[in-house]
């Protein structure tokens, strides 16, 4: 209904919040509960739902399709491995990808009838000549004409996943060239790669006008505390569902940063995990991700890191030392500290 409006000329259609207007009070019958949400958008106590234009739903489409692609050629690789260890194949505990050059030669050589071990290993490639013995060891085999049919038939999955892929990829980079700089410039943030980038745009688009805030941003993506509190009493802190694509993408894009050292990222996560856990840390380092994201698309202008001294220059080196004394003084000892002499 909302796309129908929407291809009207001279209609703004709205979409509501049902959840929105579960809590303003009013008649439970639909043609009286009609009136009544007419009433509450003249007086302005709704909100629209933020719905993107045609062509960010557009693309949003693709790369929805290509995420769900990738999990499912991920599915068929991981049934390989385990339908392997079912002929005594263990090449998943030599290799890191069964699906690499090396190991997909072997694994076409299985099919097409080669059985010998030290055959099948000799088809190792660059660094896997180091562990041609682990792999006659791993390819020693009860390998039957079943074996033979069942990995073909998974073999060819995979490879139509990846032609898919290439293929949503490829049509993905033509729909975004207009908003090639705004992908460029998500790029410019620790963690975020092109394709994270993309979802990034696909998911929240470009105008962030639509958002009043990165505070707003944040809360529409569920990427915030939640806020459910009553009486003075707070019951949970936990997110809301929000944009489940979105989420993910930043989730990946802040377990990317936190592994990086010399970026403000890095250590934010380095400073919460060890009183929050890794899920919540990484979470908050993808809440940074999404606010950095409003204030790049808003104002146009790459990512600037704090640095990873931003948490410890923020204290002040005084009042920094300070704690760091009153901790060892907590576990017992006595320290003495001498300003540092440069000795060049």
């Amino acid at each position: 209904m909302y796309y129908l409006l929407e291809a009207t000329e001279g209609i703004e259609p709205w979409l509501l919040n049902a959840q929105h207007i579960k809590t303003v009070p009013g008649r439970k019958t639909d043609v009286r509960d009609c009136e009544w949400i007419c009433r509450l958008v003249e007086h302005g106590l709704v909100r629209p739902s933020f719905v993107p234009p045609c062509d960010i739903r557009q693309l949003r489409d693709l790369t929805r399709y290509r995420t769900e692609t990738v999990r499912d050629r991920a599915r068929d690789v991981n049934r390989l491995a385990m339908f392997l260890e079912d002929a005594g194949i263990k090449l998943s505990a030599v290799v890191s990808d069964i699906t690499g050059r090396s190991a997909r030669s072997m694994l076409d050589a299985l099919v097409a009838g080669e059985r010998d071990p030290q055959v099948l290993a000799g088809m190792a490639l660059g660094r896997m000549l180091e562990k041609v013995p682990l792999l006659t060891r791993a390819l020693t085999n009860s390998f039957t004409g079943h074996h033979a049919f069942m990995v073909a038939a998974m073999l060819r999955a995979i490879d139509q996943a990846d032609a898919r892929i290439a293929q949503l990829s490829q049509e993905i980079a033509r729909q975004l060239q207009p908003l090639q700089r705004e992908a460029e410039l998500l790029t410019t943030i620790p963690g975020v790669s092109l394709v994270l980038a993309q979802v990034i745009i696909a998911e929240i688009g470009v105008d962030m006008s639509r958002f009043a805030t990165a505070g707003h941003l944040a809360s529409w993506a569920g990427m915030c505390p939640g806020n459910n509190e009553s009486a003075g009493k707070r019951m949970s802190g936990r997110t809301r569902h929000g944009d489940t694509w979105l989420k993910t993408a930043l989730y990946m894009a802040g377990s990317s940063a936190a592994r990086m050292k010399a970026t403000y990222l890095g250590a934010q996560f380095r400073r919460l995990v060890p009183h929050r856990g890794v899920k919540r840390a990484t979470v908050a380092v993808g809440h940074s991700i999404l606010v950095a994201s409003w204030h790049i698309l808003h104002d146009g202008v790459p990512y600037r890191d704090l640095g990873a001294d931003h948490f410890t220059s923020r204290l002040g080196r005084e009042r920094q030392t300070r704690r760091l004394l009153a901790q060892l003084a907590a576990l017992g000892h006595d320290v003495t500290i001498a300003p540092h002499q440069d000795t060049a």
